[in-house]
């Protein structure tokens, strides 16, 4: 069973090397960047992968094209602030040896968020397609939130993936609004009416589901922050697209 690893990169030097390092029971790594200014390629053609330069065509279709440059049928698609637990590249190469019983395999994703591991708040176990076969699968998704779509049969794999997401609550925030912007123009294009419901009522829910309902409260203050930042995050989210939309 030969696999190929893929990343897609955009000033990633600070997260590359410990992705990149991760890969070792894969038979390539292949890494579209977009045009980083940092040193990026420089790290990832150092550490052995094949960088191919692609303009930015949005997620899915960077995701997709990334397995397209692969040698190999069987991708795994990893973000360059992830990496393979041990326990994951220990599965993954039973996996290789006794081959493949399913057409892709989702695997859980554990988070680390301002230096905690994060067990609740709705963000573990997070599983996700990551491990398919690319005659049966694509990425698809337009705007945020992308996704492994398989026509066939989907195993789940039991290690973790490790995400390292924001050290800070000024990186959310910086993440937070590109992607507030992305899933608003998304909003917009799909003409949803934005009403007051979702602004008055979305966030208070949404802090109420995350710390109280998904048992955010276990996470510390850490899991305080992910509820209040759940809840602002739909909050800007509406009200872009409302300011947006001259029809509102």
């Amino acid at each position: 069973m030969k696999i190929s690893a893929t990343i897609i990169t955009f000033n990633e030097q600070k997260n590359i090397a410990r992705a990149i390092e991760s890969l070792r029971c894969f038979d390539e790594v292949v890494v579209v960047d977009s045009g980083s200014v940092d040193r990026t390629v420089e790290i990832a053609e150092r550490l052995g992968a094949r960088v191919i330069e692609h303009p930015w065509e949005g997620f899915a279709k960077q995701k997709n094209f990334a397995a397209e440059q692969a040698r190999h049928d069987w991708i795994f698609s990893i973000d360059a602030d992830e990496s393979l637990s041990e326990a994951l590249e220990g599965e993954i190469w039973q996996l290789r040896k006794s081959g493949p019983a399913y057409d892709a395999y989702t695997v859980p994703r554990l988070a680390q968020y301002l230096g905690r591991w994060i067990l609740h708040s709705g963000w573990y176990p997070d599983r996700k397609i990551r491990l398919y076969d690319r005659r049966k699968g694509r990425w698809t998704g337009s705007w945020v939130h992308e996704s492994v779509t398989v026509d066939g049969t989907v195993g789940h794999l039991q290690s973790n993936l490790l995400h390292y997401t924001c050290d800070s609550l000024t990186q959310h925030l910086e993440t937070m609004n590109r992607y507030t912007t992305l899933a608003a123009e998304q909003l917009v294009a799909e003409r949803v009416r934005i009403g007051w419901r979702h602004l008055l009522l979305d966030p208070p829910w949404t802090f109420l589901r995350t710390y109280v309902l998904q048992r955010g409260f276990l996470d510390g203050v850490e899991g305080l922050a992910i509820a209040y930042m759940a809840a602002l995050y739909n909050f800007v989210k509406y009200a872009k697209a409302r300011f947006m939309n001259p029809a509102r």
